[in-house]
């Protein structure tokens, strides 16, 4: 199989100006990686040196009557092999999960989690601490959003998310919500809040007569990641 040529070549550099006087190399890198390509062929630096600190023979870089020594270190990347295509979806079909947690007052768990859903083409769920999930004195609701255990992300696979969530009010529209805009990735899979509302507050007015609290969440916008061969 022939192999394809390259039409691009990414690359750190790294220059060199020699120093006789000390007997060793001034070095600047550059801090990105360059794309050399048939638009673009040559890269450097606009500045390197002073044009007077470099002139004076007293400093070491013109020695032996105007000689001066140059170099470069070039460190080329592996070839790409896919392109990594970022989209964001503000126009979800289906963008609310409702989720109804019975006899709120009776919970024994630490934790409890929702059913998984799916949205933006991820699967999530939702995780509910009935008796907070850092505050010593179990005053507040802590509600979490989780990519779901199923979900695997790619090394370098980020997710953005924007929604709001929500805990209903059962005899009228004074919920309570929070926003949440975040990128998620394989280190941090989860975010939310540990003190949603406090439980004094959702005893009072956010269970209805079944002793039964409803969470929403609704997504406004989530990326996805598509991976297509070069």
């Amino acid at each position: 199989m022939e192999s394809i040529p390259q039409t691009q070549v990414f690359a750190e550099l790294r220059f060199f100006v020699y120093n006789k006087k000390q007997n060793k190399y001034f070095t600047i890198q550059d801090v990105e990686v360059k794309r050399f390509n048939a638009l673009r062929m040559v890269w450097g630096l606009f500045q390197v040196l002073p044009y007077d600190t470099f002139i004076n023979p007293e400093n070491g870089y013109i020695f032996e009557g105007g000689e001066c020594e140059f170099g470069v270190d070039v460190l080329v990347a592996p070839p790409l092999t896919s392109w990594e295509i970022l989209s964001f979806d503000d126009k979800l079909s289906h963008p609310k999960f409702s989720w109804t947690v019975k006899n709120f007052s009776d919970l024994k768990e630490d934790v409890y989690t929702s059913n998984k859903f799916s949205m933006g083409g991820k699967e999530w769920v939702l995780k509910l601490y009935p008796k907070g999930y850092s505050i010593a004195d179990c005053k507040y609701l802590s509600l979490y959003l989780h990519l779901a255990d199923s979900e695997t992300l790619k090394p370098d696979e980020k997710i953005f998310k924007q929604g709001h969530v929500r805990v209903l009010d059962p005899l009228g529209s004074s919920h309570v919500e929070k926003q949440s805009s975040r990128w998620h990735k394989e280190s941090s899979r989860a975010w939310g809040w540990d003190q949603f509302m406090s439980l004094a507050d959702l005893r009072k007015t956010y269970l209805d007569k079944e002793d039964a609290l409803t969470v929403e969440i609704e997504f406004k916008v989530v990326s996805a990641t598509k991976y297509s061969p070069i």
